[in-house]
C-alpha cells in the first residue's frame, strides 16, 4: 500500500483529501504541525507528497526546493492558484505534477496513480550520449548542469531512448502517453516533440531527434 503525505493547512480540505485517499486504497498521513514542515515530510518516508503552495510559515514552492535537496520522493502540488508562472516554478523546483483547486477527485487520483507508476517503474538512471538520464526525476544531467523535462517530454524521450536507432511511430507515442494517463491530441504531440527537440539542442544534443515523414521519429 502506497503512503501519501498530505501537506495542507486547511483542515476541511486536508480531511477530505485523506478520506479520498483512504477510500482509494492508499495510506494517508497529514501534516498538522507546520513549525518544522521539512523535517516532518522527510521523516514521513512517504511514497508521494501532496503539497499545497499556500502554507503558514513557509511558501510551498520554497519548501519544495528544500525537500528536493534531500529526497526524490514524488511531489504533486495542489493549489488554488491558476497562474502559469506558479506551475512553471513548481515544475522547475522539482514537482512531478501540478493540480489546481477545486480539483476533480477522479483526475487527482489518476495523477497520483500515474506519478507513482512512473516512480516505481522508472526509478533508475540510464545514459544518452554524455548525459545521465534520471527517469524518476525527469531530468538529464552532464554532471554540472541539469535539464528538467515535463512529464510528457520525459515519457516521449524515454520511449525514443528505449528504442534508440529505431523509428517510433506517432501512434506508438500517443499510445504510450495514454497508457500513462497523459491525454494529449495529435497537435499537442507535435508541440511536445518540437519543445523536446529544442531543449535537447540547447543542452548540447543537436539533431538528437530526426523526423521520418510518414513513419515517425528516431533518436540518434
Amino acid at each position: 500500500m502506497s503512503k501519501i503525505y498530505v501537506v495542507e493547512d486547511d483542515k476541511s480540505i486536508r480531511t477530505e483529501l485523506a478520506e479520498l485517499l483512504k477510500n482509494a486504497g492508499y495510506e494517508a498521513e497529514c501534516l498538522t504541525d507546520f513549525s518544522d514542515s521539512k523535517r516532518h515530510i522527510i521523516e514521513s518516508e512517504s511514497d508521494l507528497i501532496l503539497l499545497d503552495i499556500n502554507l503558514p510559515s513557509v511558501n510551498g514552492e520554497t519548501l519544495l526546493k528544500e525537500i528536493r535537496r534531500e529526497t526524490d520522493t514524488p511531489v504533486i502540488m495542489v493549489t488554488s492558484r491558476t497562474s502559469e508562472t506558479d506551475e512553471v516554478l513548481s515544475m522547475s523546483y522539482g514537482a512531478d505534477d501540478y493540480i489546481t483547486k477545486p480539483y476533480n477527485p477522479t483526475i487527482l487520483l489518476l495523477r497520483i496513480s500515474a506519478v507513482l507508476k512512473r516512480s516505481s517503474k522508472e526509478n533508475i538512471k540510464t545514459s544518452y550520449r554524455n548525459l545521465q538520464v534520471n527517469t524518476a526525476k525527469g531530468s538529464l544531467s552532464d554532471g554540472t548542469d541539469e535539464l528538467v523535462l515535463t512529464k510528457n517530454e520525459m515519457i516521449i524521450f524515454q520511449l525514443l531512448l528505449d528504442r534508440q536507432g529505431q523509428i517510433v511511430s506517432r501512434d506508438d507515442l500517443m499510445t504510450t502517453l495514454w497508457d500513462n494517463e497523459e491525454y494529449i491530441n495529435d497537435n499537442a504531440l507535435t508541440v511536445n516533440i518540437s519543445r523536446l527537440r529544442s531543449k535537447l539542442s540547447d543542452f548540447g544534443c543537436e539533431n538528437a531527434i530526426e523526423t521520418r515523414k510518414k513513419q515517425g521519429y528516431i533518436l540518434i
